[in-house]
């Protein structure tokens, strides 16, 4: 089941919350145009991309948090994938783009005014599994619109791509 990208964000000046663009170019290090002022959390080849589903930010919404794209500090939402498809070692193809997830990203201190009384950990795969934003490496650089495919391969299942 393939998916559609419906968010790409960064921040030129570091931290949350990160604003909309129209396109991302992805590197091997991180998003052009993204910085992280935390750059032992955040960051970094296996922390290139962070992600983040749709159907989290509405599930958390519905609940009362004040939640919205960018807020937490995603680079991309994506949306239309099967609910678990994403999880530690599954590859993505975003556009031109291929990634593989590496961990979830727990959530801190920084995101803390995206949510009902602070509550952040309210975004914890530890707490919550599924619901979280997600880290990927990048294997294939590109630039990745809004609109994009995307499509999901569990962990080790070729991608067509060498």
């Amino acid at each position: 089941m393939a998916g559609i990208v419906r968010g790409l964000h960064v921040n030129p000046e570091g931290g949350v919350p990160k604003h909309p663009v129209d396109s991302l170019e992805v590197l091997t290090n991180g998003c052009t145009g993204d910085k992280q002022n935390d750059t032992r959390h955040h960051g970094g080849p296996s922390k290139a991309v962070c992600l983040m589903e749709v159907r989290v930010m509405e599930q958390l919404q519905a609940l009362g948090h004040p939640i919205e794209p960018g807020t937490t500090g995603e680079n991309l939402l994506i949306d239309g994938l099967e609910v678990g498809s994403l999880d530690v070692g599954v590859e993505l193809l975003v556009g031109q783009v291929r990634m593989t997830i590496t961990g979830d990203a727990p959530p801190c201190k920084t995101i803390r005014a995206s949510f009902s009384e602070g509550e952040f950990k309210a975004l914890s795969h530890k707490q919550l599994p599924g619901q979280t934003r997600w880290y990927a490496s990048v294997q294939e650089t590109g630039t990745v619109r809004l609109g994009d495919a995307v499509e999901v391969f569990n962990a080790g299942e070729p991608t067509g791509n060498p």
